[in-house]
């Protein structure tokens, strides 16, 4: 029986596997892809949690889903729609004083809040979306290089230059200022109500493992920020039937450009030959050949496990092996009878995320027991009801609830690893004091720490991003010094997933930009053939 061949293999079917795999098969290559459990979509999947209730086992909510993607691929056209967009958000309080940031990042505030409060976070809002702003368009494209340099490196560095200059002389000041600052820096000097600055603080490090006086947590609330949901900066969104439905689209949108999706086809190795790639070897033993490889997986596992450090030279391989990717953020999806019963929503009601962090230095403690390799006492959430906005994810008049927990560290002191019951005990309490009565509702539920993250989609340290995302590790560092533009030493193998420029989230964009890399490296192959 003859070696099948294909144009490309793509390994991994996560959402960036599906958008690198589907942008490939619309170039015109006969593209195969390979996922090795038993469905597609990794982290963005919805899943079954009970008969008729259905939840996002990861990811919940669309914040960066890149909308070259969306038009490329005519998403929309294959199934993709939104239950609601611009959801709000509302910080809840112990005192039954809740605030609602409604509108993308808190257009209005609503709730009992001090005039000159709202006056403050409208100048501190503006300015954090226009500092954002600028680095957008830095995040949608391949990174430039720092040695070596082409003409078009120095023109993409010169664009973001003359983003920041474009902000005006005091606001170009104020962005060179605030840039490595801390979130918890910025609130201090900007606002004062801790709801407020709490629900901020939150979206600085909800996926990372930093607090929010940690360096560069500003950083990570511009990354969330730069991103767009249905065509609105900053804005998040639930998609009609879950973030299943994204993959959905996606998957139908790589069968329409012909791309052949295996499924429980576990890759085991890449064949290198002549400093080439040249396909992959399964679990199976199956050989399969192609000169173009592009991995979705982890940088770290798909350079140092799939193709051997024999391939690379001592000092890439010492940079992989140190790549920070310790995830934070406990996953625990719940199926209720009835209606969650939370009191004191505000105007938000179910429909949007509701935060449990009475503080900014809640968080800041919180983060202090993970720092030592222990569950947090006290850990915040970011709560959802998806079956509140999209009643077909539940029964008639039952519910899912969708919760992040954190902090939840990936690695855990000796002593801490019979915690992980207690830190689903803890999480419960939290919930039961904003909803009375609501453990006696739940009918079924799946819990998930980062170890069990790891374990359950192969993501390494179980974190969101499939590494640290710091100043170090983001921009042309990521995922390290050499391999930002998603070509390796490997001729043929790219790196197209989450631990890429610009890193995670369901967005896309790292399986963007890499298949523009492999189109252009494909197409200056050709003209120099034809010399």
């Amino acid at each position: 029986m003859p070696t099948p061949s294909f144009d490309a293999i793509v390994v991994g079917g996560g959402h960036n596997g599906l958008a690198a795999a589907a942008l490939l098969g619309q170039a015109g290559r006969r593209v195969l892809l390979l996922e090795a459990s038993d469905a597609v979509g990794g982290a963005a999947r919805t899943v079954a949690l009970a008969p008729g209730f259905r939840v996002p086992e990861i990811a919940h909510l669309a914040n960066r889903l890149h909308p070259e993607i969306v038009r490329k691929l005519d998403l929309e056209r294959h199934g993709l729609a939104f239950a609601a967009t611009n959801l709000s958000t509302t910080s809840l309080s112990a005192d039954g004083r809740p605030l609602t940031l409604a509108g993308a990042f808190g257009e209005r505030l609503e709730g009992d809040i001090a005039d000159a409060e709202r006056a403050a976070w409208a100048a501190l809002r503006g300015k954090l979306l226009r500092f954002a702003g600028v680095l957008a368009p830095f995040l949608s494209q391949v990174p430039p290089r720092l040695k070596n340099g082409g003409v078009a490196d120095m023109m993409t560095l010169g664009k973001l230059g003359l983003g920041i200059r474009r902000l005006g002389r005091d606001d170009m000041r104020e962005f060179l200022r605030m840039v490595l600052m801390n979130i918890a820096d910025v609130l201090d000097e900007e606002v004062g109500d801790d709801r407020l600055r709490a629900a901020v603080a939150f979206d600085a490090v909800l996926g990372t493992s930093l607090g929010p006086r940690s360096p560069n947590s500003l950083m990570t609330l511009f990354y969330r920020l730069a991103g767009q949901a249905n065509g609105m900066q900053a804005a998040t969104a639930l998609p009609r039937g879950g973030m299943g439905a994204v993959v959905a689209a996606l998957t139908a949108a790589a069968k329409a450009a012909g791309v052949a999706i295996r499924t429980d086809a576990t890759v085991a190795s890449i064949l290198v030959e002549d400093d080439r790639a040249a396909g992959v070897v399964l679990a199976s033993g199956e050989e399969i050949r192609s000169t173009v490889v592009a991995s979705a997986m982890n940088p770290a596992t798909t350079l140092l496990s799939l193709v051997g450090a024999r391939h690379l030279d001592t000092g890439l391989v010492r940079r992989l092996s140190h790549v920070r990717s310790k995830g934070t953020v406990a996953k625990l999806n719940l199926a209720l009878d009835g209606l969650p019963p939370f009191t004191d929503l505000g105007p938000g009601g179910l429909t949007g995320r509701l935060l449990t962090a009475p503080s900014l230095q809640a968080i800041e403690t919180a983060f202090d027991a993970a720092k030592y390799g222990r569950f947090s006492d006290e850990p915040a959430l970011e709560i959802t009801v998806p079956s509140a906005t999209d009643p077909a994810l539940a029964p008639a008049g039952q519910h899912v609830v969708s919760i992040n927990a954190i902090y939840a560290p990936f690695r855990l002191k000796p002593d801490s690893e019979a915690g992980r019951d207690g830190f689903e005990a803890r999480i419960l309490a939290v919930l039961e004091r904003h909803a009375p009565g609501i453990g006696s509702r739940i009918v079924a539920k799946d819990f998930l720490t980062p170890a069990d993250i790891e374990r359950r989609h192969r993501i390494p340290g179980g974190h969101w991003h499939h590494g640290e995302l710091s100043i170090d590790q983001m921009f042309m560092l990521r995922p390290v010094l050499g391999l930002a533009q998603y070509a390796t030493p490997v001729a043929g193998l790219y790196l197209c997933g989450a631990g890429s420029h610009p890193g995670g989230g369901v967005s896309g964009a790292p399986a963007l930009n890499a298949v523009s890399r492999i189109l252009a490296d494909a197409k200056s192959a050709g003209s120099k053939s034809r010399r």
